[in-house]
Formats: C-alpha cells, structure tokens, sequence
C-alpha cells in the first residue's frame, strides 16, 4: 500500500528520528573542548616570554622536539599546526549549521532575543561574532606557523608582531579566542549538564563566575605577553630577522 493511500485512509507509520544532528552536536562538543585546550595550554606556552627570552627559546625547542631529535626540528609544529587548524575548519562546519542562515532568520533572533532578555542568549550571540572574528584572523594565523614554522622564538615572533605591524590582529585574535573559547566552555557545561551536582541552578551560577575568573586571568596573561613581545620587537627592530641564539640578553 503506498504512502498516499496510507494517507488517505488515515493510516499513519511512525517515522524512525534519526539520529545525525545528535552526532553532530557531540562532534562539535568535542571539537571544540580539544580547542579550547588547546587555547589554554597555547597562551600559557607563549606567556614563557615573560619569564625571560631563553624560557620562551626553551619552550620553542620544546615544541621542536628537540629532547628526541638533537637541535629538533620544525616541522613538528608545522604538523601541530596543521592539526589544529582542521579541528578548527571542522569545529567551525558544525558550528555553522546553527547560525541564521538568511536577513530573516537573523532578525527573528535578534527579535526573539530582545523577548527573552536571556543572558545565556546574549552568550550564544557573541560566541558568533566572535567565531566570525577567529575564522578569518586564526586561519591566516595558523597558516603563517604552517608555512613558517622555523620563524618562531623570542625575537622571529617579536619582529613579526612589532616590525610587521601583526600587533593589531593579534590583539583581536587574542580576546576573541579567550572570550569564544570561555563562553563555549561554559555552555558546554550547562548542555551536557557537567558539574550540575545536587542543585543545577546554583551550579550554574557559580560556574558562570569560575568561568568569568578564567577569562579574565588569561585575558591578562595574553595582553602582557603581547605587551612583551611588542617591547622586545621594538628593542630589536634594528636587527629585524636575526634569530635568537641565547647570547643576548
């Protein structure tokens, strides 16, 4: 019997509800928690500039895997690079999926958002601007490390980020990520109902504050490294390109 006939005599099937847009969200979940870590740990590695020039030399070498490969080798962040950035293209395909689509669409939310004066809403909002903001400067980000790996270190970052006027990206980069990545991190928490405990409602609220505290100490430590790296580029501007070898201080 066809589906038109079933139709007709008032005979229904129940229809199987796939199973993809849950797949999808928990693709995203997890991509986004790799990168969120990845933000973390990043940020922290590039504050060794602030401990001095050879602990960001040291953390450079690192990376290089220079305690396997004697003096290692810069292809190894190339390849962490190119990781990075296709976990990202496939955070931000996901993530996509749920942006307004249309003029229309958008004005239906930003109506709807109006009604409910909901502030996890308003969160939801500026994770997309801010993920508009990380596609274009990230990606171009990542694909200077990609083809560039050997030009990192206290004074090839430096002169990259003062003398090729790289500073202003930088910056917004930087707050974008934090925000994004905070933001996410918290919604995360409140849709897979981590940390809600005994009483989900309290939880949130404190989570909400934790979160914030994050945000805002690695807000700091991004916006001093900068500072730093803007100071040492200056300093070196006069030798723009030569690499650090550990002789000056």
């Amino acid at each position: 019997m066809s589906d038109k006939i079933e139709g007709y005599l008032g005979i229904t099937k129940e229809k199987k509800k796939s199973r993809m847009p849950a797949k999808l969200d928990f693709y995203q979940s997890a991509t986004g928690v790799v990168l969120a870590l990845f933000i973390a740990f990043h940020l922290i590695f590039e504050s060794s500039i602030l401990i001095g020039r050879d602990a960001m030399m040291w953390m450079t070498k690192m990376f290089e895997l220079d305690f396997i490969i004697e003096g290692g080798t810069p292809v190894f962040i190339t390849l962490l690079a190119m990781f990075i950035f296709t976990v990202f293209i496939i955070h931000a395909g996901l993530a996509m999926r749920k942006f307004p689509s249309s003029y229309r669409e958008y004005m239906r939310f930003i109506e709807s958002a109006k009604n409910l004066k909901h502030p996890d809403t308003d969160l939801w909002f500026l994770q997309i601007i801010t993920g508009f903001i990380m596609f274009f400067i990230g990606s171009v980000h990542l694909y200077i490390i990609m083809t560039q790996p050997g030009n990192v270190g206290p004074y090839l970052s430096s002169d990259r980020i003062y003398s090729d006027m790289m500073w202003p990206g930088y910056l917004v980069l930087m707050v974008s990520v934090v925000i994004h990545a905070s933001v996410g991190v918290y919604r995360l928490i409140i849709k897979w109902g981590w940390l809600d405990f005994d009483n989900p409602k309290a939880n949130r609220a404190k989570n909400r504050k934790i979160i914030k505290i994050v945000a805002i100490f690695y807000l700091i430590i991004g916006a001093l490294s900068l500072m730093s790296y803007m100071k040492i580029g200056y300093e070196h501007r006069d030798h723009y390109g030569e690499r650090y070898t550990g002789e000056h201080k």
